[in-house]
């Protein structure tokens, strides 16, 4: 278990402040929560962050926007590096109020690296103050993706959407879960959307599609996650995936592995 506090580096007076960290593969985060709003992005590695009853899958390439204020955990499955950007609640005009995972552009990625080499209390008026000001303008140009996870705040239905979250799968039916849940289909699938903002297929190809990331990232074959995960073939799974995320699993993979490759690079 990892205890977070950051009170220290909070209050360096300065809009933007970059930090680099490194966990080890099992650790967990405790909940905490920043003054600031984190921009977390993934380096090297991948993660689980909870927080705002949603779940979010932190891959490269990709970043997690957080709030000032919002308490949330980080659960480590490979060796994590990570790179957070601290953004004074008054340095940018309308923040975004939830949280959401965003694609990170070659711009934004090679601003960290120039940002994090810089002394915290960095001269304003020069260079690292002007990289320290495009990364406030790129920020809200990233754009969104949907590795997120929400949970509704009902008890059967969080329950029940736990239990698919540990063995996700294409098979069962929407009749399935309204019967368990003793509803119509049709006030089911009203609820589900009422309290997750999704479709029930949606939600659930989200699962699945956050459950084969990790497995993907680590070498394994689609058509073995494909099986595992209930679908008929790896071209269905394919398919699904490429609906959901706009690439196909191999593309997809290939973008975050060049990722990975320029932000593990040495400066």
């Amino acid at each position: 278990m990892t205890v977070i506090d950051i009170s220290d580096l909070e209050m360096v007076p300065r809009p933007v402040l970059v930090r680099r960290s490194y966990y080890a593969a099992g650790d967990r985060i405790l909940p905490h929560s920043h003054r600031r709003s984190q921009l977390l992005c993934a380096l090297e590695g991948v993660a689980v962050v909870s927080a705002e009853r949603n779940r979010w899958l932190i891959l490269p390439d990709h970043a997690l926007w957080i709030p000032a204020g919002v308490r949330h955990s980080v659960e480590v499955i490979e060796p994590l590096t990570t790179g957070s950007i601290y953004v004074d609640p008054e340095a940018l005009s309308g923040q975004p109020a939830q949280s959401h995972v965003v694609r990170m552009t070659d711009l934004m990625k090679s601003l960290f690296l120039e940002a994090v080499n810089l002394p915290h209390e960095y001269e304003p008026a020069g260079r690292p103050g002007l990289i320290m000001a495009l990364i406030l303008e790129e920020i809200p140009l990233l754009r969104r993706t949907p590795l997120s996870l929400p949970l509704p705040r009902e008890a059967r239905l969080t329950a029940l959407c736990r239990r698919f979250i540990a063995s996700p799968t294409a098979h069962g039916t929407i009749d399935l879960w309204a019967a368990e849940m003793a509803m119509s289909r049709s006030a089911f699938t009203r609820a589900f959307r009422r309290e997750t903002g999704l479709a029930v297929s949606e939600w659930r190809q989200r699962a699945c599609i956050l459950a084969a990331l990790p497995r993907l990232m680590s070498g394994e074959r689609i058509a073995a996650i494909a099986f595992d995960l209930g679908y008929e073939s790896a071209a269905a799974f394919t398919t699904m995936f490429k609906r959901v995320l706009g690439e196909p699993p191999r593309r997809y993979l290939a973008a975050n592995s060049a990722a990975m490759a320029v932000t593990a690079s040495p400066r």
